[in-house]
């Protein structure tokens, strides 16, 4: 197992983790906050969201994530010992055939869920409709040192596919600072495209139509990749686990091309940087590829291709602050985070964003 080091640290208040959509809040997608960190100036700024296409360049291209989030999320019924019953969650996290899936179970409190760990092979879980799911065998430890089994192969008896039967009887997955229920548009992005993803690939969330035609206008180009995420209730430290991803040869073009012509490379979410790093050469190539992706992206690995990162904040330990310490260096990374938490930023796939530009 890679391990993850980094030393970006800190504790998050309940009061800085977006608890509803900004449009709860008043506001519009695009009105979110942006901290930028110019690396070559050691410099950090703030501005809105919607002034995104004005910092960037012509000949400079947006790489973003098509992948459509699911209603990943379902209330189900476990069949304990000596007849006993639960209610836990399923949340399905990625698809291996047509009836089995990885997924995580999850344990109700009154105060959100927890993952569910001592769950034995054989057990027969109650999902709405008449629906099951058996569980086979782990995943794999090899992605959780976590005590007990976290992601389970389920083989799934579902009335119908897993796209009609989702829509109806599931939700999109959430976590307890998310207290209220929201609807799956709300969890969509204005690129979404291709169903698959357990979780909405959030750094995309701000973008409108407007934005996307005025980066355009600028001369900046958005072009597609597609990374499905898995369910992100990882425990700090956790290695990420291998995720279904799709990098065309017209977006393996349009990168190299602008590479070569001086633009950068502007990942929009750590999933495009899996993507498109899983897909590029040590000289900085990116090649068109498909299937399941492994990669963890650390210091010592580096960046082949990304030049930029547009991303949300990430929680405390979380994985992702390993890639973004390949990039911005933990100096730099320690000072936005203090930046970000002094100036009341908003954490979390309903927050705010922070754009790094070499």
């Amino acid at each position: 197992m890679t391990e993850l080091m980094t030393g970006i640290d800190f504790e998050l208040p309940d009061s800085l983790a977006a608890h509803a959509p900004p449009e709860a809040r008043g506001l519009t997608r695009d009105q979110v906050r942006l901290m930028i960190s110019r690396l070559s100036e050691d410099e950090i700024t703030h501005a809105s969201f919607s002034r995104l296409p004005e910092l960037l360049a012509v000949g400079d291209v947006l790489v973003v994530n098509a992948s459509a989030t699911l209603n990943a999320a379902f209330e189900s019924v476990r069949e304990e010992r000596e007849g006993r019953q639960s209610n836990v969650l399923i949340h399905l996290s990625a698809p291996l055939s047509a009836s089995r899936w990885v997924i995580e179970l999850r344990a109700q409190s009154p105060g959100g869920s927890s993952p569910l760990l001592d769950a034995e092979a054989g057990e027969r879980i109650a999902l709405p409709a008449g629906a099951t799911a058996t569980l086979i065998e782990p995943y794999s430890r090899r992605y959780s040192p976590v005590d007990g089994v976290r992601l389970w192969i389920a083989e799934l008896s579902l009335p119908g596919d897993h796209f009609s039967y989702s829509a109806q009887h599931g939700s999109p997955i959430r976590y307890s600072y998310v207290p209220k229920r929201w609807p799956l548009s709300y969890y969509q992005t204005v690129f979404a495209a291709d169903p698959g993803s357990a979780e909405m690939p959030s750094a995309g969330r701000p973008f409108t139509r407007e934005i996307v035609d005025r980066l355009h206008a600028r001369g900046v180009g958005v072009v597609p990749v597609t990374l499905h995420t898995g369910v992100s209730s990882l425990d700090a430290d956790e290695t990420p686990y291998p995720e279904r991803y799709r990098v065309s040869a017209t977006t393996a073009r349009t990168v190299n091309e602008a590479r070569m012509a001086g633009g950068r490379v502007i990942a929009v979410g750590t999933t495009v940087v899996r993507a498109l790093e899983t897909a590029a050469s040590p000289n900085g190539m990116v090649s068109a590829g498909a299937g399941w992706t492994d990669l963890v992206v650390t210091p010592e690995r580096g960046l082949y291709a990304v030049d930029a990162l547009l991303t949300g904040l990430h929680a405390p330990k979380a994985s992702h602050l390993s890639m973004l310490e390949a990039m911005a260096g933990q100096d730099h990374l320690s000072r936005a985070y203090r930046s970000a938490l002094e100036n009341g930023y908003h954490w979390h796939e309903f927050g705010d964003l922070h754009l790094i530009l070499r």
